[in-house]
């Protein structure tokens, strides 16, 4: 993880986070869009971001997901995640995070972002915690308090998901308890 602000404040921020709500076209995958002959969407998902969303869920942080684009195949991801707070087809993202911290009654501060394009930047600037990823817009990018290591689609989920069980003290009883210990 990049820190581009005080890593001490942002470790602090990310202890109070209790929601992460995610992008999907460059941050869940690697933004790419594939069709098929038939005109069928395909995503692709990397199976080390959906282990790291499961984990994140199982410390009691909820996970959701706000998208521009209306597909099925991420309505099948986030049903096979246990996600329940799915927003798709939605342009105004900033909107969606009014709505949802409205009816989850969490305060901005509480909750952390991960986008990678110019309808992101308003809900990047808004949240507690605004995390972007290398191949996301250079704006975006420079707005955001973190910037992950890995790509898009390529782990950076899971990076986000690490560096909050870090910070929430949870990561290590997690790997001890894949280790059966």
């Amino acid at each position: 993880m990049i820190y581009q602000s005080e890593q001490q404040q942002l470790d602090s921020r990310a202890r109070e986070i209790r929601l992460l709500l995610l992008d999907v076209d460059g941050v869940m995958t690697d933004g790419s869009l594939y069709v098929g002959d038939s005109g069928e969407e395909l995503k692709v998902f990397n199976s080390l971001d959906g282990h790291g969303i499961k984990l994140l869920q199982r410390a009691g942080v909820n996970v959701g997901i706000i998208s521009g684009r209306n597909s099925l195949p991420l309505s099948w991801r986030a049903n096979e995640l246990g996600i329940h707070l799915l927003f798709k087809g939605r342009e105004d993202k900033l909107c969606v995070l009014e709505q949802i911290a409205e009816e989850q009654c969490l305060p901005y501060e509480e909750i952390a972002y991960a986008g990678d394009d110019l309808p992101d930047l308003a809900v990047i600037d808004r949240v507690g915690l605004g995390i972007s990823v290398p191949n996301g817009h250079a704006e975006v990018k420079k707005r955001a308090d973190l910037l992950t290591e890995k790509e898009g689609g390529r782990g950076a989920v899971r990076e986000i998901c690490d560096f909050l069980l870090q910070a929430r003290g949870a990561y290590d009883r997690l790997i001890k308890d894949s280790l059966g210990r």
